[in-house]
């Protein structure tokens, strides 16, 4: 096993997490927040807009089984990169589309990636998505964790927004999600 972290932004972790761990090679997913200036912050605090935090997760991932530049690709494609501070509904800093990279490698693959997504013209406006060096992450409370998996049927947010988005990704990448 080569095992690496990634951490990604792309508006609601409730959302974004529900999708990551359906990956080949994901070992774990943790919702939590990163990129602010306050120390232990909690959602409240987070969703206030206060902290400069986003909602972000950490990936652990075999990067003998999934890559970083795939990680990306499923990044890039499940959310909209081109709105700034904002996903949806979702509106706010703690919604910004943000890549935390761990190593110098991670940060040429990002950069790269984004200069090729908006030379192609891949989306109509310009990505916004920022890519900042990871410092901390603050795990999210345990009520945030596994969300989706364990409120997908009684939560409404669940069933009206993360729900359609969970099956518009299984359908574009099921090759490479878990059996």
């Amino acid at each position: 096993m080569k095992i690496e972290l990634a951490t990604l932004g792309n508006g609601c972790f409730w959302c974004t997490e529900a999708i990551f761990q359906q990956l080949k090679g994901v070992l774990k997913v943790t919702s939590g927040y990163s990129g602010g200036q306050m120390a232990n912050p909690d959602y409240k605090s987070v969703c206030a807009g206060t902290t400069g935090h986003a909602e972000c997760l950490q990936i652990e991932f075999d990067a003998n089984i999934i890559s970083f530049e795939q990680l990306l690709e499923v990044f890039w494609n499940t959310h909209d990169p081109t709105t700034l501070n904002r996903q949806g509904n979702d509106i706010g800093t703690q919604y910004r589309s943000v890549i935390f990279y761990h190593n110098e490698e991670q940060l040429k693959i990002s950069t790269a990636y984004k200069k090729q997504l908006n030379d192609s013209a891949t989306y109509k406006d310009s990505i916004v998505t920022e890519i900042e060096p990871f410092i901390i992450f603050y795990p999210a409370e345990a009520y945030h964790q596994n969300y989706f998996n364990t409120n997908g049927d009684t939560v409404s947010y669940c069933q009206f927004v993360v729900r359609p988005k969970v099956e518009k990704f299984k359908k574009q990448f099921s090759k490479i999600i878990k059996d």
